[in-house]
């Protein structure tokens, strides 16, 4: 098991929903790690942040990418399927975070490379715990790179 992150973990949440990200905020906030959540709210945003164009030129590369599948402009597959393409990217874990369990969506997203597929949960209690098992694995059991 490796130790907790020394430096500040830079998360990057892709959600267009308001309360969703608030939830995504607050259960964090119990984190034993630093971290700094990044928002991009559509699927343009997105990639513009994580190819670090535009508005987002000076923006620091996730070092894990939360991505909801249903976001205007482009949607969640489009943006996995670019991120996993991508040589310098491929690399950040991406965990899916969205609302539907259709068997479709969980296989299309795999086919893409998603890393994990979790369902939001609907109340903070839930979502805190789902959190936990995120930081338990990702930050406290695997070794992220360091790119």
């Amino acid at each position: 098991m490796t130790d907790t992150p020394s430096k500040a973990v830079n998360i990057l949440l892709i959600e267009d929903n308001e309360g969703d990200i608030f939830l995504t905020r607050k259960a964090f906030e119990k984190a034993s790690f630093s971290y700094e959540i990044h928002i991009a709210r559509d699927g343009e945003e997105a990639l513009d942040f994580v190819f670090q164009r535009g508005n987002f030129a000076v923006k620091p590369r996730p070092d894990i990418i939360f991505l909801d599948m249903n976001m205007p402009k482009k949607d969640g597959k489009d943006v996995l399927k670019e991120i996993k393409e991508d040589e310098s990217l491929r690399r950040i874990p991406v965990i899916i975070l969205t609302s539907s369990k259709a068997e479709q969506d969980v296989l299309r997203a795999y086919d893409l490379h998603a890393n994990s597929y979790m369902v939001k949960p609907l109340d903070l209690g839930k979502f805190q715990e789902t959190v936990q098992a995120v930081e338990n694995f990702w930050f406290k059991t695997v070794v992220l790179p360091d790119e």
